[in-house]
């Protein structure tokens, strides 16, 4: 009986492990490519190219988000299969924090952060008591108080990655209020100036070329990347995806659609 149930045990072992290699099967083409995107302009990007991958035998399912946690959430947990949000410094920043192996696989556009206002044309107009408000997650957050230390509104300190505590205080500086990115465009009447992410900006109706009383140009270090973990970076299907993301009909898709407002950036 012992060395019945002996072998029974070694079965059930086996037949689990071979679950569970099913389970962490490569995928082939015939399977849904699920890709995590903000809905404005990545999604839009993605349903550009969706009938291309769909010739090359690859269904692509576009799942739009609307925050900047939940994309690499569910990259890590293998709900989605890739995402198309963020750019390379806060893909870092998360690596770093959570303790994930995430990829940039693409570098694909520039989104320009830029200031707006619907109380001054200028940013020299912003007066002692101004409130702006910036994104509150540590990437965008930095990258809000360079962009402004650069428009002469106020100076950091030293700080690779600044925060608001790094702001040196001055006559002129303005009260800053952190908020999350998607709140931005909509407190954008309650205080005098905010400092908004291009996709934010586009979903709310605002053209960065044109709105922005000063944006980012097309050196900045924070292009838009498509991003898979590191086991499927080499997925046949994220290479179909990164193909067609880098084509030069995408290129054109992007200045034409979008004006100005995002920088290609392959």
């Amino acid at each position: 009986m012992k060395m019945f149930a002996s072998l029974v045990l070694v079965l059930v072992f086996g037949v689990v492990q071979a679950g569970c290699r099913r389970t962490e099967r490569p995928h082939g083409r015939a399977d849904p490519l699920r890709i995590g995107a903000s809905p404005v302009p990545h999604a839009a990007i993605l349903e550009h190219i969706k009938s291309a991958l769909a010739r090359d035998g690859i269904t692509l399912e576009v799942v739009e988000m609307t925050d900047y946690v939940q994309p690499n959430l569910a990259l890590v947990d293998r709900t989605l299969d890739g995402n198309f949000f963020q750019h390379q410094p806060y893909l870092e920043a998360f690596n770093r924090d959570r303790g994930a192996e995430l990829v940039a696989v693409a570098r694909v556009h520039v989104e320009p952060l830029g200031v707006y206002s619907k109380k001054v044309r200028a940013l020299g107009d912003l007066g002692p008591d101004a409130i702006v408000a910036i994104p509150n997650d540590p990437t965008n957050t930095a990258r809000a108080l360079e962009l402004l230390q650069a428009a002469g509104v106020l100076r950091l300190g030293p700080a690779k990655e600044p925060t608001v505590r790094d702001v040196i205080a001055g006559p002129k500086t303005p009260k800053l209020r952190e908020l999350e990115g998607a709140q931005l465009p909509r407190v954008l009447a309650d205080v005098d100036a905010a400092v908004i992410n291009g996709n934010y900006a586009l979903e709310a109706g605002l053209v960065p070329s044109r709105d922005a009383i000063v944006r980012e140009d097309a050196s900045s270090r924070y292009a838009n990347v498509l991003v898979a973990r590191a086991d499927r970076a080499n997925d046949e299907r994220i290479e179909a995806l990164v193909k067609e993301l880098t084509r030069e009909s995408t290129r054109r898709f992007i200045e034409d659609r979008f004006r100005g407002s995002l920088v290609p950036a392959f």
